[in-house]
């Protein structure tokens, strides 16, 4: 009996253990999945650490506080200037990074008394600086290395007499940053690839998860979830592109990188059409797919969904919550059969004669099960490698079986194109002369302010610049440093009034923005600059220097900072952003076109092609282009209706993407399918399709290009005109036709905002984005 007791506690105690193990591995699951790759928490936690190791270094050479200021900002700006992704290039940029350093601070010593020379050369600098960007991320990083030393020698007041300490302190920090980045917190493409697919299966999961939640939600709640279910599928769609722009680096084998492209790719299609088919299932009516894209979309009635609690909806609650369980498990989890049952159980909906009795839209949420199950299969095969078959099914072996062809016949490609303007019109040299010119007017505005700290308002016109590619990105861009600017000025003085005197606290308090700095950066400009501002203040006060004046000229001189940048995009070479937006958006339809002629090629019998790659560019280009409308659908522009038409045309091109990929998805399944074939009849349901994209992409480049779009019969009927009738059994027709008719139908509807004329019907108003 003492003995069974005894058991009993200590099976409690463990229970206890592996239940809080549990809770605290969901929560870093969580947090993993918000911050993909940990790419955020390491730099971060690599940028403090440099400069605390940098800082330890300089108290036990006994340094002066300015010297250790200077250190700190050395090892911030080596730390996060060098953005290589491979360790070996990350060491060269930081070996040249260090004698570009010295040579800029040497510069701004020698010139802090030659004040019309010493401008001359700082506008010289930025332009190089600039240009650099052409070639690639070392040029990038030694520019802002060149720019960030000489601003930092004028931050310090760097002089002749100086310059030999400061050198060796900004050796220092160089070195401190190496240290750390190569031994205390090391990043390699592998460790940081196997993050980012970690943080894909958890976005992956919470997807799932977000969709069992919409299956049951109130009437009244569904909008609501719905649009935690549009948050959650970006967040997926963000993940598998991170994914994608490491595979290069983070695996060495090309044949298993463009794999596992593959599986990140399947999983996130069929996650986001079993979505659409659960929410086809409740509704009263049949769901428009831009729904899940498009903010504030009209939601489908729904029907007395809950109460029904047949053998169907029972099983469909019961299959998604194992297809949860599939997700979140690894391989390595799975022990005895009860996995390999859920799996063989899923896998089995991908035949017909395992489909419940149901409702069409309720066994069409089946098959989506099985296809999701099956994406999930391939997921953790490329993602855990092989697995136990013991106890697979022949639903599961078949599925096994077509993984097995696809790997045999996997071919990879690189087409990676290159950008073919020069002179003028290359965006680095035409962003170099427009910094330069802001620059010289920030000089002049920021001398007219104070002949000390006129290099606030370079320094603001410098950062507008970064990452951006129009003049509206610029104008948000300097809006949103002013906000960040003047609320972080107001803390950096409450701050400076507690912190006053104690210098290890300033210090302390400093690694902390810096920290937040860099957590944040992706997320938010504007808190990214309060935490910059309150960090310049707390340096300030470690300097003695700092005061309500000095708060007052920061602010001052970042918004003639910010105004000058506007004024030189807005004068000097302008990139306006209508125009931004059309280059992009023809580059959309152009890769969208690409995408649905392939894929409608190979669902004829045609050709196999690279479909997964023209997905890839697709998805590239809409982000691009999502980026690029972000000042026409800022809260602050005026044009409300412009920002209305705006959005809804990005949604209807993500609808259309988003059934592009769908395709591609089918297609890729065909060569090794033994259960649907090529159906020929498809070549001329894409031709449409394909006449009507092509429309759009010529208007979009020329509004006075001819052309209509035509918008008649659904796509099924013009299958059934031909004279054959209705899809022939085992093919795939059955499978893309409602795909081929919602791209058809949204490729129509993108003629409304975008003022194509449409046959047999009136041009709608103008209402395009520029």
């Amino acid at each position: 009996m003492l003995r069974r007791v005894r058991g009993s506690w200590r099976t409690g105690g463990n229970g206890r253990v592996r239940a809080v193990r549990r809770r605290g591995g969901a929560i870093w699951d969580r947090f993993a999945a918000s911050d993909p790759g940990l790419l955020r928490l390491t730099a971060g936690v690599r940028t403090v650490s440099a400069i605390a190791l940098t800082l330890v270094a300089l108290v036990m050479f006994d340094s002066d506080v300015t010297y250790m200021v200077a250190g700190a900002m050395t090892a911030m700006t080596a730390t996060f200037a060098v953005k290589d992704t491979l360790v070996r290039d990350q060491a060269i940029t930081l070996a040249l990074g260090l004698p570009v350093a010295l040579a800029a601070t040497s510069l701004g010593a020698f010139l802090t008394s030659q004040v019309v020379l010493g401008d001359l050369l700082f506008v010289v600098l930025i332009f190089g600086a600039v240009y650099c960007r052409r070639f690639g991320e070392r040029g990038t990083a030694l520019g802002l290395v060149g720019f960030q030393i000489y601003f930092l020698s004028l931050f310090v007041g760097a002089s002749a007499a100086t310059l030999p300490t400061l050198c060796g302190t900004l050796a220092l920090g160089f070195a401190c940053s190496a240290v750390v980045r190569f031994a205390v917190v090391p990043e390699t493409p592998r460790r940081v690839l196997t993050r980012l697919r970690d943080a894909f299966r958890t976005r992956l999961a919470q997807l799932v998860s977000m969709q069992i939640q919409m299956l049951d939600a109130d009437p009244g709640q569904l909008e609501k979830v719905l649009d935690d279910m549009r948050r959650r599928t970006a967040r997926l769609h963000e993940a598998a592109l991170m994914i994608q722009g490491r595979l290069g680096e983070g695996t060495k084998d090309a044949d298993k990188a463009a794999l596992l492209q593959r599986r990140v790719a399947e999983a996130e299609i069929a996650t986001e059409r079993l979505g659409m088919l659960l929410l086809n299932a409740r509704s009263a009516e049949r769901a428009d797919t831009l729904t899940l894209h498009l903010p504030n979309a009209p939601v489908p009635l729904t029907g007395d969904w809950r109460p029904a609690e047949d053998d169907a909806t029972i099983a469909l609650r019961r299959d998604l919550a194992a297809l949860h369980l599939l997700v979140v498990r690894p391989a390595s989890g799975d022990e005895g059969t009860a996995v390999a049952h859920i799996r063989n159980r899923l896998l089995g909906y991908r035949e017909e004669e395992r489909l419940p009795a149901a409702s069409p839209a309720l066994q069409d949420a089946f098959r989506g099960i099985g296809e999701a199950a099956r994406s999930v299969l391939g997921l953790r095969l490329a993602l855990d490698g092989p697995q136990d078959e013991s106890d697979d099914s022949p639903a599961t072996t078949r599925s096994r079986e077509e993984f097995d062809a696809e790997d045999i016949a996997l071919a990879t490609s690189d087409e990676a194109g290159e950008d073919d303007r020069t002179g003028l019109r290359r965006p680095t040299t035409r962003a170099a002369f427009q910094v330069s010119v802001g620059s010289v007017l920030a000089i002049i505005g920021g001398e007219l302010l104070s002949s000390q700290r006129w290099y606030w308002a370079v320094l603001t016109c410098w950062v507008v610049f970064l990452n951006t590619a129009s003049t509206g990105e610029i104008l948000v861009k300097g809006y949103r440093r002013l906000i960040g600017t003047v609320l972080g000025a107001v803390a950096g003085v409450a701050l400076a009034g507690v912190v006053g005197g104690h210098t290890w606290l300033a210090f302390a308090l400093v690694l902390v923005f810096i920290f937040a700095m860099f957590f944040t950066a992706p997320l938010s400009y504007a808190v990214m600059s309060f935490f910059v501002t309150a960090m310049l203040g707390l340096l300030y006060t470690l300097l003695n220097s700092y005061s309500f004046d000095v708060l007052v000229l920061r602010i001052e001189e970042t918004a003639i900072g910010a105004a000058c940048g506007v004024v030189a995009a807005v004068l000097v070479l302008p990139v306006h952003t209508d125009r931004r937006t059309d280059e992009l958006l023809g580059t959309v339809l152009d890769r969208l076109g690409d995408v649905a002629s392939a894929a409608v090629e190979q669902l004829s019998g045609g050709p196999a092609s690279d479909l997964l790659g023209k997905a890839r560019d697709l998805d590239t280009a809409l982000d691009e282009l999502r980026a690029s409308t972000t000042p026409l659908t800022y809260p602050i522009t005026p044009l409300r209706g412009r920002r209305q038409t705006v959005r809804y045309l990005v949604a209807l091109l993500e609808t259309c993407a988003y059934q592009a990929r769908s395709l591609a998805a089918t297609a890729e399944l065909l060569p090794h399918s033994r259960t649907i074939a090529a159906d020929p009849r498809l070549h001329r349901a894409g031709r449409r399709i394909a006449h009507n994209i092509s429309v759009l992409a010529a208007h979009v480049g020329d509004e006075a290009a001819a052309g209509e779009v035509r918008s008649g019969a659904s796509i099924a009927s013009t299958l059934r005109d031909d004279g054959s009738g209705t899809p022939a059994a085992g093919t795939v027709t059955s499978r893309v036709l409602r795909h081929l008719q919602r791209l058809d139908e949204g490729v129509v509807g993108l003629a409304r905002p975008l003022n194509v004329p449409v046959a047999d019907r009136q041009p709608a108003a103008k209402s395009a984005i520029g």
